[in-house]
C-alpha cells in the first residue's frame, strides 16, 4: 500500500517535471502539432512514458517490488509502441506502419495460454483499436489524458480483484503520470501528448484489460472490454462513419471528432473535457461493476446503446464542406452553370435552330 502511494506520487511529480522540461526542446526542434490554431509541442507523451517506465523499473531495481515476466514484457512492448509514436511525431509515418507495428507489439503481450489462439487474434485487434482510439482522442486538449486516468483506475480495480498486484501498481503509476502531465495539458494546453504518449497509454490500458479478463467467459469479457474503452471506440466509429458518408479518405485528419462536434454546439474546451471525462467514467464504472458481478452483463448493452445514440446524434452536426464539383471544358454547353449563363446558352440554341 505504502509502495503504491510512493510510486504514484513519484510518477506524478516526475511526469509534471518532464512535461515542463520537454516543452522548449519540442518547440525548437519543430516537434509540434500544426493542425491547431497555435503550434503545440508534442513531447509531453515522452514525459509520461519515461515517468511510468522509470518509476516501475526503478522500484524493481531497488528490490522493493519485483516485476513478473508478463509486466516486463508489457513495458518493453509498450516502450516499442511509444518509440514508434515518437517517430510519427518527429516525421511523417504512414498510418499502416503505425497500425502494423502496434499489432506486432500487441501480439507479443496477449496471454495465449489462457485465451487460446482463436481468441488471441481478436484480442490483438482490440488492443490496436483502443491504441488508435486514444491517439484519435488526443485531437483536443486534456481529453486523452483525462480518459486515460479514469480508465487506468478502472482497469487497476480489475487487476486488484484478480490478485495481479504488479499490474495494479503499474496502472496506478500510469494514472499518476497522466495526472502530472495534465497539469500542463489542461485547456489551453502548453504541451500535447502526441502519438508517442497516446499510443502508449491506449496500448498499456488495452493490454492490461485483456490480461485481467483472460480465462473468463469470452462473451462477458468482450462486453467488459468494450465498456472500459467505449469513448475511444465511439470516437473511432464517429470519424469512420462521418468520413465515409462525406466521401473523404479515412486516414486524412479533419475537425470531425467528438470534441470538435461538441465545440460546434457552443461548449468551451474545458466543458468538453469534463463532459467526455464523465462519459468515459460511466463506461468504466459499468465495466468494473460487471466484472465484480455486482450488476448483470446486460449493463454493458446500455453502454453500447448510449454510445450509438450519441454517435448518430453527433453525425447530424455538419463539419465537412460540400464536395467539390467536377470541372468541365469552357466550351461544353452541358456543364453545370448559373442561371444567367444557361439562359444565354438557350438563346444561342434558338438562334441556331432558326
Amino acid at each position: 500500500m505504502l509502495y503504491g502511494i510512493a510510486a504514484a506520487t513519484t510518477a506524478l511529480l516526475l511526469a509534471a517535471f518532464l512535461a515542463a522540461l520537454f516543452r522548449l526542446p519540442a518547440l525548437r526542434l519543430g516537434i509540434i502539432d500544426r493542425r491547431r490554431q497555435r503550434p503545440l509541442p508534442l513531447l509531453g507523451g515522452a514525459g509520461v512514458v519515461l515517468a511510468t517506465c522509470l518509476v516501475v523499473a526503478g522500484w524493481e531495481w531497488a528490490g522493493v517490488a519485483p516485476l513478473g515476466y508478463e509486466i516486463r514484457r508489457l513495458l518493453i512492448a509498450g516502450g516499442a509502441v511509444a518509440l514508434l509514436g515518437l517517430i510519427a511525431d518527429v516525421r511523417r509515418v504512414k498510418a499502416r506502419f503505425v497500425v502494423g507495428g502496434t499489432a506486432v507489439a500487441a501480439a507479443c503481450v496477449v496471454p495465449y495460454g489462457e485465451t487460446g489462439f482463436l481468441l488471441g487474434v481478436p484480442a490483438v485487434g482490440w488492443i490496436v483499436l483502443v491504441a488508435v482510439g486514444f491517439k484519435a482522442l488526443d485531437h483536443a486538449d486534456a481529453v486523452a489524458g483525462t480518459v486515460g486516468v479514469v480508465t487506468a483506475f478502472g482497469v487497476g480495480v480489475l487487476a486488484a480483484a484478480e490478485m495481479m498486484d504488479e499490474l495494479a501498481v503499474l496502472l496506478s503509476v500510469l494514472a499518476a503520470a497522466l495526472t502530472g502531465f495534465l497539469m500542463h495539458n489542461w485547456p489551453p494546453a502548453r504541451i500535447g501528448l502526441g502519438a508517442c504518449g497516446s499510443l502508449f497509454v491506449g496500448f498499456v490500458l488495452a493490454s492490461s484489460a485483456v490480461m485481467t479478463r483472460a480465462g473468463h467467459d469470452p462473451a462477458s469479457s468482450a462486453g467488459i472490454l468494450y465498456s472500459l474503452s467505449a469513448l475511444a471506440v465511439a470516437d473511432v466509429l464517429l470519424v469512420t462513419l462521418s468520413r465515409r458518408l462525406a466521401g473523404r479518405p479515412l486516414l486524412r485528419g479533419g475537425p470531425d471528432h467528438l470534441a470538435h462536434r461538441l465545440r460546434r454546439l457552443g461548449l468551451t474546451p474545458q466543458a468538453v473535457t469534463v463532459l467526455l471525462g464523465v462519459a468515459g467514467s460511466a463506461g468504466v464504472v459499468v465495466g468494473v461493476l460487471v466484472h465484480m458481478a455486482w450488476i448483470p452483463v446486460s449493463g454493458v448493452y446500455w453502454v453500447g446503446v448510449g454510445a450509438l445514440v450519441v454517435v448518430l446524434g453527433l453525425l447530424r452536426i455538419k463539419v465537412h464542406g460540400p464536395r467539390r464539383q467536377p470541372s468541365f471544358p469552357v466550351g461544353d454547353p452541358f456543364r453545370t452553370v448559373g442561371h444567367s449563363t444557361s439562359t444565354q446558352v438557350s438563346a444561342q440554341l434558338r438562334v441556331r435552330n432558326g
